[in-house]
């Protein structure tokens, strides 16, 4: 966007530059052929009176004699044709076509004593003409030579300065232009920073009020609404957490109460009334975990959007950790659960040489006990894959089964809060694990990509960027 608005500004510039440049030297070229031609008609009108003399007298030594004077001054001849003869000085002839033109016209009693604008560059000369003679009878007709040559050069000079000038106008229009660029999408940049830190991570810092008056007032409005959209999306999140939080106090006293219920129930009919009750209860409780782990994981997602750009500026940088040691602690937790359901889970080796990736060892703990839980849950007696992949620019953390699997249209909506397919009903479960393992993916600089498994299944990989070492960092930051 700069590049186009200081181009068109440049191009304004530019065109106003040679639109005033032209009108000068324009009018300079007028003013040096006004001042040219008047000198000359000046000239020719004493020669022509002087002719006049001489015709009366019938002596032209005078004539001949200032005629001869002004050629060797000037270097422009003089023809003066009296009627008892031609008078010539310097190299001006009849032979030129433009002399005889002159003479014609002369003779009729026509004066041409105007000149053509003169041109920067150039050669040749022009000829101006008068009669001379009393008011009824043309006694002759004087034809002066003009040479130019001095006054292009004068203008060439001019063309010279004016340029020069110009130049200079030109540069500090389109170095004005920049900083006047610069001073209005400065902040118009700064909003589009700003947008998008609000929509990666629901909060933006204030914007600096400076750039033309509507840009700093456009600048306070969607700082104030920035702001309103910040505490608004953390209210909404503090109330889910604050909501699930207090929600498990009364939820552990009923299943408190349910407990004792049962120690004095007597009948089977009764014993499964409460089962029924606890049942439901357990899925409240597994509700309001899941909804509770959601919200830190979002959570955990915003801020790490909002550190991003310090930390690279910074030069901060996640902690390496091996991941494989980490999928060796939760294959091993997820080891008695499997064994309940009839499902095997092989961990495959690591590759040489070890890979590291950059992620709160906490979290990909989490992030791999979901996906092995729902492998578990959902791929009951099914054999379940877990390894760790390297690739040139990154590493994949990678848990895949060969259960039923998902269709396109369910690994696209499998990460929606509380989704969960029509096909798993039966099996209980709150429909949020993916969904936080995607919200903890994002907050490590990851990504949650889900594939179907050849003939079946499904395979869920946390795609992990290359590290950046302190060189990498320092020649991104140069």
């Amino acid at each position: 966007m700069k590049l186009r608005v200081l181009g068109l500004l440049s191009l304004m510039s530019v065109l106003m530059v040679i639109t005033v440049s032209s009108a000068i030297l324009t009018s300079v070229s007028r003013e040096l052929t006004q001042e040219l031609q008047i000198n000359r008609a000046a000239a020719l009108n004493r020669f022509a009176q002087v002719a006049y003399e001489a015709a009366v007298d019938g002596d032209s030594t005078q004539l001949q004699r200032d005629m001869d004077r002004y050629s060797g001054l000037y270097g422009e001849g003089v023809l003066v044709r009296l009627q008892q003869g031609t008078v010539r000085s310097g190299a001006l002839s009849e032979d030129r076509a433009d002399v005889r033109d002159a003479i014609a016209r002369a003779n009729l009693n026509l004066s041409d004593t105007s000149l053509a604008p003169l041109p920067p560059f150039g050669a040749g000369s022009e000829v101006i003409s008068r009669s001379f003679g009393s008011a009824s009878q043309v006694l002759g007709e004087t034809v002066l030579e003009v040479n130019p040559d001095a006054a292009r050069q004068k203008l060439r000079d001019r063309w010279l300065v004016v340029g020069l000038a110009s130049s200079v106008l030109g540069a500090l229009l389109i170095a004005a232009a920049a900083r006047v660029t610069g001073w209005v999408l400065r902040p118009v940049h700064r909003l589009n920073s700003a947008v998008t830190e609000l929509e990666a991570t629901g909060r933006t810092s204030q914007l600096p009020e400076d750039g033309p008056p509507e840009l700093r007032q456009l600048s306070r409005s969607f700082t104030k609404m920035a702001q309103t959209v910040s505490q608004s999306i953390e209210s909404q999140r503090q109330l889910i957490a604050d909501t699930s939080h207090q929600l498990r106090n009364p939820v552990g006293a009923l299943r408190l109460r349910i407990d004792l219920l049962q120690l004095e129930l007597q009948t089977d009919r009764e014993n499964a009334a409460a089962a029924g009750v606890l049942a439901e209860l357990e899925r409240v409780e597994e509700i309001l975990d899941g909804v509770l782990k959601l919200a830190a994981a979002e959570h955990r997602a915003s801020e790490d959007s909002a550190r991003a750009a310090v930390s690279t500026a910074s030069g901060g940088h996640r902690t390496l950790i091996d991941p494989f040691v980490v999928l060796q602690e939760e294959v091993e937790r997820a080891g008695p659960a499997a064994q309940r359901t009839a499902t095997s889970i092989v961990l495959e080796r690591p590759p040489e040489p070890a890979v590291q990736v950059a992620c709160n060892s906490a979290e990909l703990a989490q992030m791999v006990g979901e996906l092995l839980n729902n492998a578990i849950k959902y791929a009951a007696g099914a054999h379940i894959s877990v390894a760790v992949r390297a690739r040139p620019d990154g590493a994949i953390v990678e848990v895949s089964d060969d259960g039923p699997g998902l269709s396109a249209d369910e690994m696209a909506a499998a990460t929606t809060r509380f989704w969960r397919s029509p096909r798993h009903n039966g099996i209980r479960g709150n429909g949020l694990g993916m969904t936080i393992v995607d919200k903890l993916a994002a907050a490590n600089g990851a990504r949650l990509l889900l594939a179907g498994r050849s003939p079946h299944g499904l395979i869920a990989r946390i795609d992990f960027p290359r590290p950046l070492s302190v060189a990498d960092q320092g020649r991104t930051d140069g």
